[in-house]
């Protein structure tokens, strides 16, 4: 089970071929990778099916090759369009996922690799960007003047990027970590990184452009990817507000927004999660949460109200379709705007 949502294996993967199974997406929600959080967010994992499925469509319907094979609606596999109510389960395509062992903080690839073959997922996170808006990792690590911008110091706001950039960071390590483009070709292994480069700039322009007729800014994203028989398939799930980052009258329409709120109102929790990866990281050692010395305290009602609606509010908005019955979107950005 990953930290959001359940993992089923109906016919499990071979060598050869891939297997069938699907996820099935819980209420729950992560953020700082701490895993499930002690409060469920009402109908998020609907919000993320629903989404998810939206966006694996339109990208077929472009020409992308994913894993996804519909939505599951009384145990049947159909697409988005022919269920009444939004889904919670989306099947797919299984590749393989082999162990990845190591010592410390030391992975083996290698090992991974011998062990998947030519049918596989790919241990990396392609990450794309547009805008560089406020939490964005891509502050803490470069200087505006890096990427072309002509800024002495990151400002207050979200700064705009001439042409989209795409980075790779590992995918399965405790604490996932940026790469330079060769480590990241070394890790992908049979899939190039040329490749994964453009197939995320392409899912990038599917998602900007549908978020364009929305009235909303896509910012940033992510995409995984599995390799099978020298293909190149787009996999997890693509375009909802956990794994990208929009926003709506500059206000952030995303997970970002529960990050944010955690840092204004548990400050001492996130410092301790901080502290711990870095102790982590002075002992060679993978697990940081063993030293993490504080819990994260459950959220207000009405907090959880008003992240349910900016899900629910924002599905409604991004696909077009009244999936849920949630309050406009700008009156979903006027509450998170006054948490």
């Amino acid at each position: 089970m990953t930290s959001v949502k359940e993992f089923r294996v109906d016919e499990p993967p071979t060598e050869g071929d891939l297997g069938r199974g699907a996820f099935v997406f819980t209420d729950d929600y992560s953020v700082f990778d701490w895993g499930p959080m002690p409060d469920p967010i009402p109908q998020k994992g609907a919000s993320l099916c629903t989404m998810g499925a939206f966006n694996f469509e339109l990208l077929e319907r472009e020409g992308v090759s994913t894993h996804y094979r519909g939505v599951v609606a009384d145990g049947e596999v159909v697409p988005l369009a022919e269920v009444d109510e939004p889904p919670r389960e989306m099947a797919i395509d299984l590749t393989q996922v082999p162990d990845l062992p190591h010592e410390g903080r030391e992975y083996d690839y290698e090992h991974y690799h011998e062990a998947a073959g030519e049918n596989y997922l790919v241990p990396l996170e392609i990450v794309f960007r547009n805008r560089v808006p406020v939490g964005s990792s891509l502050r803490r690590r470069t200087d505006p003047e890096d990427h072309g911008l002509d800024l002495e110091e990151w400002p207050d706001e979200a700064v705009d990027l001439a042409e989209p950039i795409v980075e790779f960071s590992t995918k399965y390590e405790e604490s996932d970590r940026y790469l330079s483009r060769a480590d990241a070709d070394e890790i992908a292994g049979l899939a190039a990184v040329e490749d994964l480069e453009s197939i995320a700039l392409e899912v990038n322009r599917v998602v900007t452009e549908q978020a364009d007729d929305a009235g909303l800014v896509h910012e940033d994203g992510k995409i995984e990817c599995l390799y099978v028989g020298g293909e190149i398939r787009v996999a997890d799930v693509v375009g909802t507000f956990d794994e990208n980052r929009f926003s709506y009258e500059d206000v952030q329409l995303s997970k970002e927004v529960l990050r944010q709120y955690h840092k204004r109102t548990q400050p001492s929790w996130v410092e301790a999660v901080d502290d711990a990866k870095a102790e982590a990281k002075r002992r060679d050692v993978a697990d940081w949460r063993k030293l993490c010395d504080d819990d994260p305290e459950p959220l207000a009602e009405s907090v959880l109200e008003t992240a349910r609606d900016l899900y629910c509010a924002g599905t409604n908005a991004y696909t077009g379709e009244e999936w849920f019955d949630a309050p406009p979107l700008s009156t979903a950005i006027g509450s998170v705007k006054r948490l």
